[in-house]
């Protein structure tokens, strides 16, 4: 099993920026590639460009320790396992965002490193503006 790990300061509060993690439909304002995204229970699909569709079930979404983790349960690229995890630290006058994820078969990191960083960029723009 492959691991990938980005992190980031943003100058908002660990509140702020929670607010935005833990509002999983709304991820397509902020994650690059993610064309539209809705939740219904603990299921999140997400459309990106070509007509392609992720599917991920939320598995965790705590308040308290602003830790947001989900896995992909269906998508373009076939995967034996998938767990994506967003936690959200104070830092200074900021927040450290770690965004991290597990995932197997271990070629599937090429794929994933660059769309977490990028993920991790887009959300330091839109709460930084």
């Amino acid at each position: 099993m492959a691991t990938i790990r980005h992190h980031a300061h943003i100058d908002r509060s660990p509140d702020d920026v929670w607010k935005v993690v833990a509002d999983a439909g709304a991820i397509s304002n902020w994650f690059p590639g993610i064309d539209t995204s809705s939740v219904e229970g603990n299921v999140r699909r997400c459309s990106m460009g070509g007509g392609a569709e992720l599917v991920e079930e939320i598995v965790t979404s705590d308040d308290q320790l602003r830790r947001f983790q989900y896995r992909i349960t269906e998508g373009p690229t076939p995967l034996d396992f998938h767990l994506g995890t967003v936690d959200v630290l104070p830092d200074g006058d900021g927040s450290l965002v770690i965004y991290s994820t597990d995932v197997s078969p271990d070629e599937t990191k090429a794929l994933f490193d660059p769309a977490l960083a990028g993920g991790l960029d887009g959300l330091k723009r839109y709460l930084e503006g």
